[in-house]
């Protein structure tokens, strides 16, 4: 076992990084006053992050990205964690490999234009009615000839007000259960596509999440994204590489800067004539949380290592769902709590922190829905799944 990086990974890391904390972070205060993120400032962060090739690194090179494998990808998510959601999303784009399941001409049509920048999508599978169950869903894709008439919405969908166009889930054939559903390539402007409000959130600041309906959209052949029937595998395949990126590498690097930042307050905050980093009961915070985060990180990387050997990672990403989401509550927790009042106060960044990590518990899959799934594996299969 080497957990070495090499020389080029070790250079591509502190690319990203130096990236983020000097391009990235200096925003991150403007994003949250104002709850957007100018479109100047959009583009110019963009262009900078073009011009190092650090754009769709996670797309193959034949179609325009980086081609990097999935444990370089998770190095880069890493330090993606260390800045606000849409900050990342408008330098580093958010272009899902679910578009290299596409056609020769849906690839030139939707992908590369995504993976050079000119348009921007979102995935859209959640519903009220289907937020971890992705099979429930109730929007609709009806046959008409060659064509299919799409009717139904979808709500929660990040970065939708940026977003060219969406990769949508619908069910074509309900009798076939979960295989009766198929995942659609949708325009915005489509007749009959509206975009509905923004939902305000509680953390997140700056990343729409729009609701959008469906009125008998009319979509060609050329829409249809893989074959009819495989959505669910595909959509739970996308889902399974989003967890394992903007949320266990993320949160690692998220959980990561907050210690940096108690850390240095705990040295340089005094009571009592000491520093508070001098206190067993602060000691134990700073050492709680480098101890869970440091199991995060490797266990990210295991779940990495697995899919870049072609193997089903799937309960590898369950783990790292629940382990660095809850990693990332506890450390923000603690954050709040060495700060005392300042940690609560807007003055500061902690507070952020503390509002922006609640929501890793949640979204593509809750904690409860992540336990439930590992343990049917160990009651079905016992610790194989998990063995090394």
């Amino acid at each position: 076992m080497d957990f070495a990086l090499s020389e080029a990974q070790r250079l591509l890391v502190e690319t990203v990084r130096r990236f983020v904390d000097a391009e990235l972070i200096p925003l991150e205060d403007e994003v949250e006053a104002s709850g957007r993120l100018e479109p100047e400032l959009a583009r110019r962060i963009f262009e900078k992050s073009r011009a190092l090739g650090l754009y769709a690194t996670n797309i193959p090179v034949a179609h325009g990205g980086a081609g990097l494998s999935a444990v370089e990808t998770m190095l880069v998510e890493e330090q993606f964690g260390r800045t606000t959601d849409i900050l990342i999303r408008r330098a580093f784009g958010n272009v899902y490999e679910v578009l290299l399941h596409g056609t020769e001409l849906q690839k030139k049509r939707w992908l590369e234009p995504a993976v050079r920048g000119e348009r921007t999508f979102s995935v859209a599978f959640t519903e009220p009615g289907a937020g971890s169950d992705a099979a429930g869903i109730a929007t609709r894709a009806a046959r008409d000839g060659d064509a299919w008439v799409l009717s139904g919405g979808k709500y929660f969908i990040s970065d939708g007000a940026f977003s060219d166009f969406f990769v949508v889930s619908a069910v074509t054939d309900r009798t076939k259960g979960a295989k009766g559903i198929s995942l659609f390539l949708v325009d915005k402007g489509m007749p009959g596509f509206t975009v509905g409000r923004d939902q305000p959130m509680m953390g997140l600041r700056g990343t729409t999440h729009l609701e959008l309906a469906f009125d008998d959209v009319r979509l060609g052949p050329e829409h249809l994204l893989g074959r009819e029937g495989e959505g669910l595998r595909l959509t739970l395949e996308t889902l399974g590489r989003v967890r394992l990126a903007q949320i266990g590498a993320r949160a690692v690097g998220k959980s990561t800067r907050i210690l940096e930042a108690m850390t240095k307050h705990a040295r340089e905050r005094r009571q009592f004539g000491r520093a508070i980093g001098e206190f067993q009961m602060i000691q134990q915070m700073l050492a709680d949380s480098a101890i869970e985060i440091s199991a995060a990180r490797l266990m990210v990387h295991r779940a990495a290592w697995e899919l870049d050997q072609g193997r089903d990672a799937r309960h590898w990403i369950s783990m790292v769902k629940v382990q660095a989401a809850e990693t990332l509550g506890r450390v923000a927790d603690r954050a709040v709590q060495v700060f005392g009042g300042m940690g609560f106060c807007k003055d500061l960044p902690i507070e952020r922190y503390y509002r922006d990590a609640r929501i890793y518990r949640i979204f593509d899959g809750t904690s409860e829905i992540h336990r439930a799934v590992l343990a049917r594996a160990l009651l079905k299969d016992g610790v194989a799944p998990f063995d090394v």
